[in-house]
C-alpha cells in the first residue's frame, strides 16, 4: 500500500493518552499490551452504500470485487503481524430497485460474507418497518451500533451503543452515534416509539466511559462530515462531533457522502469517510506502542472505478484509475439470484421521454426542475387535487432521455411511499404553503410544486394563484402529498390528524409508472421550470 500521508504522532494521539490516564488514575481497565512493543491496527471502512450490491454497467465497484480487495488486504496485514477491523458508515437501504425490492436482503447477506465486525445505523435503515429492520439484522450477522437511538419505552438503545473487540493485545471500543436529522428525514411511521437524541450529548458522557474500557476509541458515525463545522441547514456531523467530545481517536464517517482523501484531523480525532456507494474502501493502518499512535497512514482504495480517456483514435474510452480488481466468485454465485430475479422484474418499457428530466440532488435540492414538476403532477392528477408538493429529498435520481423503465422510475422514487392527500381552506392551506416553501434551499425537505404560483414574503406565502386563479377565501383546495411528509418527514406539518386527510394507498412509484403509460412521449416541454414560486 502507498501511503496518502503520515501523521505526525502528536496530531493523532490526543484521545489514546487521556485513555490511558484515565484508566490508571481511576482503576479500572488495565491495559494488557506490553511496553515498547509496537502494535499494527488496520481499519477498513466503508458507508452509504445505497444497494449497489452489483457492479454498475460500466463495471465499477459492487461487492464481489470487494471481497477479493478486502480478502488480500486482510491477508497483507496479517502477515505483517498486524490486526484489521471492517467498519461501516452505515445506510445500507434504498437507491437501486434491485435490491430496494428485496429489502436489501442480497446487500446485507453480501456484508455477512464480507465479515463486516459493525456497522452505524443509517437515517435510511428507517426506509423500511422495524420487523424488516430485525431481519437485516439477522441476515447482517454484525452488530448494528447506534448510542443515542432509544426505544421510548426503556429508555435503553435500540441497538448496542457500542462494542468492544479484543486484539491482540488490544482493547478497541466501536461506539455508533447516528444524524438526529432522522426525526425529520426517517419515515415518522417507523420510528414510532424511538427518541432520537443529539450525538455530542450523548457521546460527553459515554466517551469517557469507554476510555475505562479500551485502550483505542473509533467513532462509527452516520453524521456527516461538512468542511469546518459548517454543517448549514443539515444537523451537526463529525467535525462538530469532534471539536465538542474530546477522546474520540478516530471517527469513521458517512451520510454526506463525501470522499475524504487524507483523515481529517479535528482535536485529534482523525475523521475519515469513503465517498458512497462502495466506490472505495478506505483503509488506515494505524502503529500503536505504549498506549499512544505513533503513526498513521491513510488512503481511499479505488474499486474498479474508471476515467475516461482518449484512446490512439481519439475515440473515449474508459479504463481503470488502478489496476482491475477480480470479482470473488463465492460472492458473485451468492448475489447472481438476486440480480437476475430484479432484473427479470425491472426491465419492462413503460414509455418514452424526449428529454432529460433532472432529479441530481445537487439540483433538485437547490431549484424548481423538471422532474420535480413531473412528479408532482403525477401525484396530483392521482388523486384529482388541486396542487401536488414533492420533498426533492424523495427524489432520488435523473430519468433519462429515451426509453422509460419501471426500473429508471424506481431509481428516481425508491422509498416505496404513498400518494396521500387533504383538503384544506383557504387559510391553512396559506400556512401549510408558508412553511414548505421556506424549506431551506440544500435540503432534502426544499419543494417541489405543481398547480400553484406564490411569492414568500418574510416566511409568509402571499400573491397566492391555484392552477392560474387567485386563492379564494370560500374554497377549499386538495393538497397531494406523500406519506412521508403528510406524517411530518422532512420536518413538513403533519397533516395526518386533520379530517380531511386521505392515504390513497397508491404508491408513488406506481402513480408515476402510469402517468408516463398515459402520457408519452413525455414531453420536457410541458414541464419546464417556470419560477411560479418565488423565494
Amino acid at each position: 500500500m502507498k501511503p496518502i500521508k503520515r501523521y505526525l504522532p502528536h496530531l493523532a494521539i490526543t484521545g489514546i493518552a487521556i485513555a490511558v490516564t484515565g484508566c490508571s488514575s481511576l482503576g479500572g481497565y488495565q491495559p494488557a499490551w506490553e511496553a515498547d512493543q509496537e502494535y499494527k491496527v488496520t481499519i477498513l471502512h466503508t458507508n452509504d452504500h445505497h444497494g449497489r450490491f452489483w457492479q454498475n454497467r460500466n463495471g465499477e465497484y459492487g461487492m464481489a470485487a470487494r471481497k477479493t480487495l478486502i480478502d488480500n488486504i486482510r491477508e497483507e496485514v496479517a502477515l505483517n503481524g498486524g490486526s484489521s477491523l471492517l467498519l461501516s458508515g452505515g445506510d445500507i437501504n434504498t437507491g437501486v430497485p434491485e435490491s430496494d425490492l428485496q429489502n436489501a436482503e442480497p446487500d446485507f447477506k453480501g456484508m455477512n460474507m464480507l465479515k463486516y465486525d459493525a456497522m452505524a445505523l443509517g437515517n435510511h435503515e428507517f426506509d423500511n418497518s422495524r420487523d424488516v429492520l430485525m431481519q437485516q439484522r439477522d441476515w447482517a450477522g454484525f452488530p448494528f451500533l447506534s448510542a443515542n437511538i432509544l426505544v421510548k419505552d426503556t429508555g435503553k438503545p435500540l441497538f448496542d451503543a457500542y462494542k468492544i473487540f479484543d486484539i491482540n493485545n488490544l482493547k478497541i471500543a466501536v461506539v455508533g452515534f447516528t444524524t438526529d436529522d432522522t426525526v425529520k428525514i426517517g419515515n415518522p411511521e417507523y420510528l414510532e416509539g424511538l427518541s432520537i437524541l443529539p450525538p455530542a450529548e450523548v457521546a460527553k458522557d459515554l466517551i469517557p466511559k469507554l476510555h475505562k474500557k479500551a485502550d483505542l476509541v473509533i467513532a462509527a458515525t452516520h453524521m456527516g462530515h461538512y468542511k469546518d463545522g459548517n454543517y448549514g441547514g443539515n444537523a451537526p456531523g463529525d467535525v462538530t462531533l469532534a471539536r465538542t467530545v474530546p477522546g474520540i481517536d478516530v471517527i469513521v464517517g458517512g451520510h454526506s457522502q463525501n470522499p475524504l482523501f487524507e483523515p481529517d484531523v479535528q482535536s485529534g480525532t482523525l475523521i475519515l469517510q469513503a465517498h458512497e456507494w462502495g466506490k472505495y474502501v478506505g483503509r488506515l493502518d494505524l502503529v500503536i506502542k505504549n498506549g499512544e499512535i505513533i503513526s498513521s497512514e491513510y488512503r481511499l482504495i479505488p474499486v474498479n472505478l474508471k476515467k475516461k480517456v482518449k484512446d490512439a483514435e481519439g475515440k473515449s474510452v474508459r479504463v481503470f484509475i488502478e489496476n482491475e480488481i477480480a470479482q470473488d466468485p463465492e460472492m458473485l454465485a451468492m448475489l447472481t439470484p438476486f440480480q437476475e430475479k430484479g432484473q427479470t422484474e425491472l426491465n419492462v418499457e413503460i414509455g418514452f421521454s424526449n428529454a432529460d428530466f433532472i432529479g441530481d440532488r445537487s439540483v433538485v435540492r437547490k431549484q424548481e426542475t423538471n422532474l420535480g414538476n413531473l412528479i408532482a403532477r403525477a401525484m396530483k392528477e392521482k388523486v384529482n387535487a388541486d396542487i401536488g408538493v414533492m420533498n426533492s429529498g424523495g427524489i432520488r435520481d435523473d430519468l433519462a432521455k429515451g426509453i422509460v423503465t419501471y426500473k429508471s422510475v424506481l431509481q428516481v422514487q425508491p422509498f416505496g411511499n404513498t400518494v396521500s392527500y387533504v383538503d384544506l381552506n383557504a387559510t391553512e392551506l396559506t400556512d401549510y404553503l408558508s412553511v414548505i416553501a421556506s424549506k431551506e434551499a440544500g435540503s432534502g425537505a426544499f419543494g417541489q410544486f405543481d398547480g400553484v404560483a406564490l411569492t414568500l414574503v418574510d416566511g409568509k406565502a402571499t400573491n397566492i394563484v391555484v392552477n392560474g386563479s387567485p386563492l379564494d377565501v370560500s374554497k377549499t383546495y386538495r393538497v397531494a402529498i406523500n406519506n412521508y411528509v403528510a406524517t411530518g418527514g422532512d420536518g413538513y406539518p403533519k397533516v395526518t390528524d386533520h379530517p380531511n386527510y386521505v392515504n390513497s394507498g397508491y404508491v408513488d412509484a406506481d402513480v408515476m409508472v402510469e402517468y408516463i403509460q398515459n402520457n408519452y412521449p413525455l414531453d420536457g416541454a410541458k414541464f419546464t421550470p417556470t419560477g411560479a414560486v418565488k423565494r
